[in-house]
């Protein structure tokens, strides 16, 4: 059965400046058991909620599947952990998840490909090992909340 995982809604960016000098610290809470979606604008509470530049990439999803051993989202940080659906395969299609709160429909837009922070905070040599399974860049098309544990799931176009 398909399922949420893990649910990420930071307000700051951690990886800024180069690799080397070490991510910023995490805030208290990123981890979160549900998140709130807004259509057009993303996770509430998120770095990128509402941002222009940002608007058809505001929530990012990555399959458990595609992970290394023992990472996570404050490592990969992407907002929504799935277990169960192939969603590196959903490009250009509308996902539609319901974690108990009503269907919330996203149009996957793009690859969301791996940075060379990966190396640095997970292992050396995952940023190739993530390449073209590191997720995807997706846009709320309707407000709704999504919560940890089991999902039903279904793709148009």
């Amino acid at each position: 059965m398909p399922r949420i995982v893990q649910l990420l809604a930071s307000p700051v960016h951690r990886y800024v400046g180069r690799p080397a000098d070490g991510p910023a610290p995490a805030p208290p809470d990123e981890l979160v058991g549900e998140v709130r979606l807004r259509a057009g604008l993303g996770v509430v509470g998120d770095r990128y909620f509402g941002r222009p530049a940002h608007r058809t990439a505001s929530v990012t999803l990555i399959a458990q599947e595609s992970l290394p051993a023992g990472a996570d989202l404050t490592q990969l940080r992407r907002n929504v952990l799935t277990r169960g659906i192939a969603v590196d395969e959903l490009v250009g299609r509308v996902l539609t998840l319901d974690s108990g709160d009503g269907p919330v429909r996203l149009r996957v837009h793009r690859a969301a490909p791996p940075c060379a922070w990966l190396d640095v905070v997970v292992a050396p040599g995952t940023w190739t090992a993530m390449r073209r399974r590191a997720g995807v860049r997706a846009e709320p098309l309707t407000d709704g909340v999504l919560r940890v544990g089991p999902v039903t799931v279904a793709v148009g176009d």
